[in-house]
């Protein structure tokens, strides 16, 4: 009979896995220098989780709980105008200190487009915020089940992300901010 699994091992396993994959990304993700570094085997993270495949999709599960944790718990929750909210909101998320899990987020949306067999709910990436904004935002949106509100201010989001991780020009992607700031509270 084989070893019995230890739950909080994995776990803290899982957490360092985020934090090295924040860092350093997926592109060259492999087991053996990934084990190393969390000072552990390849074999034990199969143990752990499986297969590799399966290690990534916790791992991303676990970047998108922090990140949503993280945006739940953002200064400008349900206070003030939509408009101060959403620049809120894009301060927190174009802070300095997000970049690894803007890193990370386009660089898994980039490899879903290449091989959507690695998430077959890849939608999540998209619906996993619809809650959280729909929250922020309860008093621009037409009721529980609009799904249009949230799917718009992230397509928002995310291309001003994007246009800023590419290119690290700020004041345009903030005048442009600032522009859709004034369409949403008109």
């Amino acid at each position: 009979m084989g070893r019995p699994a230890d739950p909080a091992r994995r776990e803290r396993t899982l957490a360092r896995a985020t934090d090295h994959v924040l860092a350093h990304g997926l592109a060259a993700l492999n087991l053996r220098p990934l084990a190393a570094a969390l000072g552990t085997s390849p074999r034990m993270l199969l143990y752990d989780f499986g297969s590799k495949q399966e290690l990534v999709a916790a791992v991303l599960a676990e970047a998108r709980r922090r990140g949503a944790a993280r945006l739940a718990g953002c200064p400008p929750r349900a206070t003030g105008t939509p408009a101060q909210r959403l620049r809120g909101i894009w301060a927190w998320l174009s802070a300095p200190e997000r970049a690894p899990f803007v890193r990370l987020f386009f660089e898994v949306h980039a490899d879903l487009l290449a091989h959507p067999e690695h998430d077959p709910d890849r939608a999540r990436a998209v619906t996993d915020w619809f809650d959280t904004l729909g929250a922020v935002f309860r008093d621009v949106t037409e009721g529980q089940d609009d799904t249009a509100t949230p799917t718009l201010l992230m397509a928002v989001l995310r291309g001003l992300l994007l246009d800023l991780t590419l290119t690290g020009d700020r004041e345009r992607a903030d005048r442009a901010l600032e522009r859709f700031a004034a369409l949403l509270g008109a």
